[in-house]
């Protein structure tokens, strides 16, 4: 084995066991983490939940059927514009509901310095575990699989204003609506019935599918489990919104200096 292959191995037995350490602590909690008295998902979450599941699942099965469509500009607005919707359309429900939904969340449990210091440990954390999976993928699908279509319109975009619009969508618009979404409503009605661990594994696996990209279904569902495991530990849903942020942050700065930094 390579000096350089010796590292990585190290590197990633050093995040499996950080994630590991992470899921023993959550599992030997005998209280959970959640406001006393909050009231919780229950069975209209349960059925809203399905609901936008099977309109998601459908999403997939068109995009995946169909040809890969070019993505534009107006493209990427609507599909934010519409993610927003969906999300505002949950509060609201959750709020008819008379649900806590900044206790639920954990919104003021952690203070802004413990909130980026745990999301930027737990991400650099992840990073091994996210190559491990991106490697395996390149080594069955090979390594001239496309990339995602956002990716490719980021790297092939011709105007600042193409390049500003992606940076803002996705570290300020796809960290609040996909772990909102996704950790916060999915995983939490799903945990409420099946439990944790099924939890995480349907989560990750619905968070890997609705990006509609064999190549990084593997890799994403590292990070989506990650996030997961991240809330689930620090009972926060900002620490996963700010993880996913960095994430986004750190990959376009990869596309935008290719010549400097390993991509």
């Amino acid at each position: 084995m390579s000096f350089d292959g010796l590292i990585n191995t190290v590197l990633v037995v050093i995040s499996a066991y950080v994630y590991i350490s992470l899921l023993r602590q959550i599992s030997e909690r005998r209280v959970e983490i959640a406001p006393v008295g909050a009231k919780t998902f229950d069975f209209p979450e349960a059925v809203v939940a399905v609901l936008l599941a099977g309109w998601f699942s459908l999403t997939i099965l068109a995009s995946a059927s169909g040809p890969p469509a070019n993505i534009r500009s107006r493209d990427v607005i609507l599909t934010a514009g519409l993610s927003l919707a969906v999300v505002l359309a949950l509060v609201t429900f959750l709020r008819l509901r008379r649900l806590d939904i900044r206790a639920l969340g954990g919104f003021s449990r952690l203070s802004f310095g413990r909130i980026v210091s745990t999301a930027g440990v737990l991400l650099f954390a992840a990073y091994p575990l996210i190559f491990l999976a991106d490697a395996i993928s390149q080594r069955v699908l090979g390594r001239g699989s496309s990339k995602q279509q956002i990716v490719e319109m980021f790297s092939g975009s011709q105007t600042m204003q193409e390049r500003i619009l992606i940076i803002v969508l996705a570290v300020a618009v796809a960290p609040l609506v996909e772990e909102f979404i996704f950790r916060f409503f999915f995983y939490g009605v799903i945990k409420r019935y099946l439990g944790r661990s099924t939890g995480l594994l349907l989560n990750a696996l619905l968070f890997a599918a609705v990006h509609v990209h064999l190549p990084s279904f593997g890799p994403l569902f590292i990070l989506g489990s990650c996030f997961t495991l991240a809330y689930e530990w620090s009972g926060s849903i900002l620490v996963p919104m700010t993880m996913h942020a960095f994430f986004n942050f750190l990959t376009l700065t990869a596309l935008a200096f290719p010549d400097t930094l390993p991509q």
